[in-house]
């Protein structure tokens, strides 16, 4: 007889499963969107209950650049967009100005519960992707890059976006939470400029600041207490498809 603690093991599992592997970790993700005057009470309200990532420069943030790739058909923007229960996206990524340490990044959802898979790239290896090399994804032996190379081939990825923005983030032990405040959002136009970030001045969504909680089993009251903005509600809020919206 099938117990109940046995079917949720067993449903937990499969929400793990992913193409065939097991994810390092799936974990919840709210989201909210607020304005400049909420952005700076709760900023200052976090900043006196949590640490600071420590990757975190003297204001306390640092500066994000990534780009996503998508389909001809734009099949991640669509499924964003249509909320399907099952999707992913990649994308690179770097922090600051520093070059030293490119990621390529697969974010993938199943039943509304959020993973992410990474692989180092070089700058070299980024160029030549960008210039359409892509061969080399295969001679790394890793398996992401080698996913990433497949669907490049297979479906067509393709450079679409640059988003970058300014992050602040906060972090607290139990529940493994990191709370994030992303401000100056901000994208490119065109993927050669993706390793030259004084060229994504495009403002893609004014002054509001995307407020986001991510965790493992459960929220604190804690935390759930010292996000609370009034008169706001977790609701979807993609940064890749708001910049979209200039291509």
């Amino acid at each position: 007889m099938t117990t109940p603690i046995t079917m949720t093991r067993t449903m937990t599992m499969t929400t793990m499963m992913i193409e065939g592997t097991m994810a390092a970790a799936m974990r919840h993700e709210l989201k909210y969107q607020i304005n400049l005057r909420e952005d700076l009470v709760l900023a200052k309200r976090l900043g006196k209950l949590f640490d600071h990532d420590k990757h975190a420069g003297e204001d306390g943030s640092y500066r994000i650049t990534s780009l996503y790739f998508d389909t001809p058909y734009d099949s991640a923007l669509r499924e964003k967009l249509d909320g399907v229960n099952r999707r992913e996206k990649f994308r690179l990524r770097y922090y600051g100005t520093d070059h030293s340490f490119i990621r390529l990044e697969k974010k993938f959802k199943v039943n509304g519960l959020c993973g992410k898979r990474s692989a180092r790239m070089t700058e070299e290896q980024v160029r030549r992707l960008l210039a359409g090399d892509d061969a080399f994804l295969l001679d790394t032996g890793h398996p992401l890059l080698t996913e990433f190379y497949s669907k490049i081939r297979g479906k067509g990825l393709r450079p679409k976006t640059i988003v970058c923005y300014d992050r602040e983030a906060f972090l607290y032990e139990p529940g493994n939470v990191r709370i994030t405040l992303d401000r100056n959002i901000r994208t490119g136009l065109g993927s050669v400029d993706f390793l030259n970030p004084d060229s994504i001045r495009l403002k893609a969504m004014g002054d509001i600041t995307v407020l986001e909680v991510k965790y493992d089993a459960f929220l604190p009251e804690l935390v759930r207490m010292a996000v609370q903005v009034p008169g706001r509600q977790a609701a979807a809020c993609s940064k890749y498809a708001v910049c979209r919206r200039f291509d």
